[in-house]
């Protein structure tokens, strides 16, 4: 059932001109702020504290207590991680677009809870026109006063870079980030020891959020956090903005209250989704972006909650769930999302490096007609030495989480659809008739 819960991030998205400064200005913008800088910074800290509001980035990690984890000085740089990459994930996008003044409060507000004097916003390098409105509104918000010296008669001080990537998916974790923005290679480091908030970039102490996370805190502050974990259920509270995209009738972002919303809800409501196109069924769908395990009809009951998908055995992750009809080639979906990885893999660990190399190969060969009945046990072993015993959350044999990310799509179209793997191998070729094969 759908909920009257407020829209957090996306409230002045129905405006034309909501990226400029003077929309956001008209409809409350920066008010959150203000009232930030009348309260000391532990006190901003305890509202996001009880706001209970998790990372919005994939992890789910909350966003107060990663701010503990700091050490007892002040935090030196927050880094703000706007590399949406994952595929059919555009929310990040979306806000950064949209809304950048949004993006650039929330900045602000959380380099005041951390005692930041320096925050970088890392915005993925495609992200042309993105870019240009969020610089836009960085400059704006240095003239209106709301960075740089003294904002608002205060005595809190701050400078804002925003710093375009390059285009890597693995820029998207968080280590690798900073190495990026340090004008490196963008190789994750190991943790231990390199653990953000103890030796972050430029070996000092640093946060590392999410745009979307960002996003929620003018509005937290303005309203109190008890007011944003009300919304949503236990650990899942608030709103959240999903990405849905696929074999629906209306792809599109839609924020939502978390848990007290459905996937039925997401993917069959009128004003959401609106059902599968062509009155076709519903064959499976990938909760929470290409890494995460897929899920299945008998899952679209559960709520958008981060704790139930979790012990369901998959993840809500970027937010992006991509619905796939009953004429959907579960081979080629597995081996698209392979193939992104394999392009993808920094080729610092072996694993990742060599083992996605080998999966994209022998998924291909089945997808081009040329697979062995073997080829199931080799691809299902192949995972494994990448994520052993092939468990969700999966074992590490990588310093970041991509390479284990990789079985996720294989072990689940193998494990639901092997017939449809198996007459790939007989047939030698998908059995969809060509003109009804509905690829993802």
């Amino acid at each position: 059932m759908l909920t009257q819960a407020p829209r957090i991030v996306t409230a002045r998205l129905g405006y034309e001109d909501s990226h400029t400064l003077e929309r956001y200005l008209a409809t409350g913008g920066y008010e959150g702020l203000r009232k930030a800088l009348s309260m000391t910074p532990e006190q901003v800290h305890e509202e996001v504290n009880a706001a209970s509001l998790l990372g919005r980035g994939g992890a789910g990690f909350p966003a107060g207590r990663k701010w503990s984890m700091r050490r007892p000085a002040p935090t030196t740089y927050l880094v703000v991680n706007g590399d949406e990459s994952e595929p059919a994930t555009f929310k990040d996008h979306l806000l950064i677009e949209r809304d950048p003044h949004q993006v650039v409060e929330g900045t602000i507000i959380a380099a005041y809870a951390i005692g930041a004097a320096q925050a970088f916003i890392f915005c993925r390098g495609e992200f042309a026109l993105g870019l240009e409105r969020l610089t836009q509104a960085v400059n704006e918000a240095y003239e209106h006063g709301a960075l740089g010296e003294s904002i608002f008669g205060s005595q809190f001080s701050l400078d804002l870079v925003v710093h375009p990537g390059a285009g890597a998916y693995i820029c998207g974790e968080e280590t690798a980030l900073l190495e990026s923005l340090e004008g490196k290679r963008g190789f994750p480091r190991i943790k231990p020891p390199y653990f953000p908030a103890a030796i972050g970039l430029y070996g000092e102490p640093t946060i590392v959020n999410n745009i979307e996370t960002m996003s929620n805190l003018p509005w937290i502050v303005s309203n109190g956090g008890a007011a944003f974990s009300a919304l949503g259920q236990g650990s899942s509270a608030g709103t959240r903005l999903f990405a849905l995209s696929g074999h629906v009738r209306r792809p599109g972002w839609y924020e939502l209250e978390m848990s007290k919303v459905t996937f039925r809800d997401l993917i069959y409501a009128e004003m959401l989704g609106g059902g599968i196109r062509h009155g076709r069924e519903l064959k499976a769908f990938i909760p929470g972006g290409v890494s995460a395990p897929w899920f299945f009809p008998e899952h679209l009951d559960m709520g958008l909650d981060q704790e139930a998908v979790g012990k369901a055995g998959s993840m809500l992750g970027s937010g992006s769930v991509v619905v796939m009809d009953e004429q959907a080639c579960a081979v080629r979906a597995a081996w698209r999302i392979s193939r992104f990885f394999h392009r993808e893999s920094c080729g610092q660990c072996t694993p990742c490096r060599e083992g996605s190399g080998w999966i994209e190969n022998i998924l291909r060969r089945i997808e081009d007609g040329l697979g062995r009945e073997e080829d199931l046990e080799l691809l299902l072993d192949a995972c494994d030495n990448i994520a052993p015993e092939l468990t969700w959350p999966p074992k590490q044999t990588t310093i970041c989480v991509l390479g284990p990310s990789i079985p996720s799509s294989i072990v689940s179209g193998i494990h639901r659809f092997r017939d449809e793997f198996l007459l790939h191998v007989k047939e030698g070729a998908c059995p969809h008739p060509p003109d009804e094969v509905r690829h993802v």
